[in-house]
Formats: structure tokens, sequence, C-alpha cells
């Protein structure tokens, strides 16, 4: 059979599109313009908003870094070129040691220590009852304000204090925790490891969770043991949550100043300064915001070269997964 519609109807779409013209060509152009245009009318408070409050001061932050400013009048702003960032890492200067590696090892040794006790308690929570009461136990720190616990552990360690009690209890003389610079940093590092636990135990717990159960049950099947199953099942498959936790943990070390300034101030000497109370120091305590700028930028690149180094690490895992 012959089908006679469909030459019909071929005619019929051709007339149909001659007679609307140009403009119907045109018209879906018109409205995703118009769809572009407002949905920039509605991106437009949050794109106001980082470009007051992120662009704007980025920028005037890198102007200073290259000036020489008192923080008071704008028209002093003399430039200096690359001079701040020279006299950072010129002879004599403590950026670099003790600041930076204060930085670097104060970061480091958070990363450990949260990343085992976050991982042992995690463990130890997803075989326990109640796990929503334990997990809520643990957040605890992370809610409270960092001058609260920064306070409470400084009256810990000090000689009356309770640590040093139990270390008496123990036969073991007392410790000036934050008056020795040999053990001043470390004391930190565990304060700010025991704060930050919470929340690494929150994303391990989840991704305990999504580990099959079938795998624990081969593997009690085939006789192995706990320490067998944590290492050659738990880990591995946790893997991706412990990568984050460990970026995530690493940069917020990095970053760190409130908690320092709370229990040692930078001291004893230089020995707890790190690379955000330096900024604090030059830009407000010594009126140089031009070096406390560079140094910003300085730890802006460290922040930028560990994020970088991290990706192909989650891409990896990621695609594993």
């Amino acid at each position: 059979m012959v089908n006679t519609l469909a030459p019909r109807t071929a005619g019929r779409t051709a007339r149909d599109a001659r007679d609307a013209g140009p403009g119907a060509a045109a018209r879906p152009g018109r409205a995703r313009r118009r769809q572009t245009a407002v949905a920039y009318l509605f991106l437009a408070p949050t794109l106001l908003f980082f470009a007051v409050f992120l662009f704007l001061p980025l920028g005037f932050a890198l102007l200073l870094s290259m000036s020489r400013w008192t923080g008071f009048e704008l028209a002093d702003i003399e430039p200096v070129g690359l001079d701040n960032f020279a006299r950072l890492f010129a002879d004599g200067s403590t950026f670099l040691t003790p600041v930076l590696t204060n930085t670097l090892l104060y970061a480091l040794g958070t990363v450990v220590l949260a990343l085992t006790g976050s991982v042992v308690v995690a463990t130890c929570i997803d075989k326990l009852r109640f796990q929503g009461l334990w997990r809520t136990l643990y957040f605890l720190p992370i809610v409270t304000t960092v001058v609260a616990v920064g306070n409470v552990w400084k009256y810990m360690y000090e000689p009356g204090g309770l640590v040093n009690g139990v270390l008496n209890a123990l036969g073991v003389g007392s410790v000036a925790f934050l008056q020795d610079p040999g053990t001043a940093l470390p004391s930190v590092v565990v304060v700010q490891a025991w704060a930050s636990v919470g929340s690494a135990i929150l994303v391990l717990t989840a991704g305990l969770k999504s580990v099959p159960r079938s795998y624990y049950e081969a593997a009690e099947l085939d006789g192995a043991g706990p320490v067998t199953v944590f290492l050659r099942i738990t880990l591995p498959l946790l893997r991706p949550s412990l990568l984050f936790v460990c970026v995530t943990q690493f940069l917020t070390g990095l970053q760190s100043f409130a908690l320092i300034t709370v229990m040692t101030k930078g001291g004893p000497g230089d020995a707890t300064a790190v690379a955000a109370l330096e900024m604090y120091r030059q830009a407000f305590g010594y009126g140089d915001w031009g070096t406390a700028s560079a140094a910003a930028f300085v730890l802006f690149l460290v922040v930028l070269v560990v994020t970088l180094a991290q990706l192909p690490l989650f891409r990896r895992e990621g695609e594993d997964a």
C-alpha cells in the first residue's frame, strides 16, 4: 500500500516553517538568553558576597604583600616589590625556622594522633550498642568553643592540674607541659587532636557502615582473626574515608591559630609559634601589614601544594571504590 499521508505532512510542515518566518528560529535563542539573565539575577547576591568578602580582600592582600604599610592611611601604601617575601626567608628570619617548621609539625602531629585515635574509636563504636550516643559524646568537643577547650586543658596541664596529678599518682614527677620548649608543641598537638577526633569519627563510622557484612562473614568462615580482618578488609575498604580525614585534618592544622593563642601565645619563646599566629603578630603587633600579607600567601601556597598532592589519591581511591 502506498502511504499518501507522508508527502502531505511533509508539505504542510514546510509551509508552516515558511509562514512562521525567521522570527520563529530566533525565539529559542531569545528564550535561552532570557533564562541565562534570570539565572544570573538569582546568583547576583551570592556573586556580590564573594566579590566583597573574598575577591576584594584577596586582591588587597596581594597588593599589601608587595607593599609597605602600617595599617592607617591608604595613601601611605609604598610599593616594595618582592622585598617582603625576601625578608621572610632572609638570614636571621624566624619565619622558616621555627615558625613554618612548627606549623608543619603541628599539622602532621595532629593528623597522626587524630587519625589513629579516630580509627580505633570508630571501630570500637561499630561493635557497640547505642552507637548514636557514643558518636554524640565524642562529637561534643567540636561544638565547644576553642577558648573553652584551650583554657580547660591549660589548667589540666598546670603543675597542680589533673594530668600531673595522674602522673604523680603513677610515681612520675610533674612535667612543665606548656612551660618547657621541648614539650609545649606536642602538648598543644594532643589537645588539637583530641578536639578534632569527633568529626573524624563521624566520617569513619559512616565509612564502616558502607563495608558489606558479607566480607566479614566470609572471613569468619575462613577462620580469619580480628587483626587479619581489620588489616585485610576494614582498612583497605576504609581508605577513601581515611584520605578525606587526613586531608581535612592536615589543612586545619596548617591554619591553626585560636588554640595556640589561648594556650601558649606562641611561647615559650617561639616553641609554639605557627604561621597564622606570626601573621597576627606582624599585622596587629608590629604594624607590618606587608610582611603579614606575604606570610599569608606563603601559607596559601603550602596549603595549595598539599591539596593538589592529595587530589590524585582521591581520584585513584574514588575509581577503585
